[in-house]
């Protein structure tokens, strides 16, 4: 049988991106002549995509224009920079190569730009072979909706029922209840645990060990002979 897929979410559980947007946030505001903002009310800010990310950190009633010239900067810079403030959280990388050894088609579902998704999985990642990687892509619902979980069950030729989605944030626990995925929420990301056991995940893991535990519990992925 082939084991089953695990869609990750990529900001807040598999890299720590937390710095890299702020600095590349706040260094766009002030070239825009606005507020620039702590690292934690950004913290807060981040997970729907550039688009609401720049509505969020502008002031309110901000104009159209100054937002796109807002959100352009933005991935000027950020797109310079994001590897000065992007880190793979600990034992990530070891859960991965354990799963790919495993033989577990692996994906990534992300609210970030598709390109700066993808740039950000192949350069902390050149070791691990994804099935799929999609990132937010003009015309695409982003999640909660479940329109790139489903594509990505697609692409891996699986059943959506067979595949689980990790994520730290109550949204990608959201896009697998719609998708009718299996989810595991993530406690070393950005969002609080208790608002992550309210929206009913199958499970809540605080290590990617205790995740890998919870993987190893479904039927179609056992422990290599």
């Amino acid at each position: 049988m082939t084991p089953q897929g695990v869609i990750f979410d990529l900001d807040g559980t598999l890299v720590d991106s937390l710095p890299g947007i702020a600095a590349s946030l706040n260094r766009a505001l002030a070239g825009v002549g606005l507020p620039q903002h702590s690292l934690q009310a950004i913290r807060g800010f981040i997970g729907n995509g550039v688009a609401v990310l720049m509505s969020r950190a502008a002031p309110q009633g901000a104009a159209a224009p100054q937002l796109v010239a807002l959100e352009e900067a933005f991935k000027v810079d950020y797109d310079l920079t994001w590897r000065e403030g992007t880190v793979v959280y600990p034992g990530v990388a070891g859960l991965l190569a354990e799963l790919q050894r495993r033989g577990v088609p692996l994906a990534v579902l992300s609210n970030k730009t598709h390109a700066f998704t993808t740039a950000m999985v192949s350069g902390l990642f050149p070791r691990v072979a994804f099935a799929a990687v999609l990132g937010q892509r003009s015309g695409i619902p982003h999640k909660p909706d479940p329109a790139g979980a489903v594509e990505i069950a697609s692409l891996l030729g699986q059943p959506v029922q067979w595949l689980t989605m990790v994520g730290d944030s109550t949204m990608d626990i959201e896009t697998a209840h719609r998708a009718g995925m299996r989810s595991v929420g993530v406690t070393w990301g950005y969002h609080n645990r208790d608002g992550l056991a309210a929206a009913r995940p199958d499970a809540l893991s605080d290590t990617p060990q205790e995740l890998l535990g919870f993987l190893e519990s479904q039927s179609s992925l056992s422990s290599p002979p």
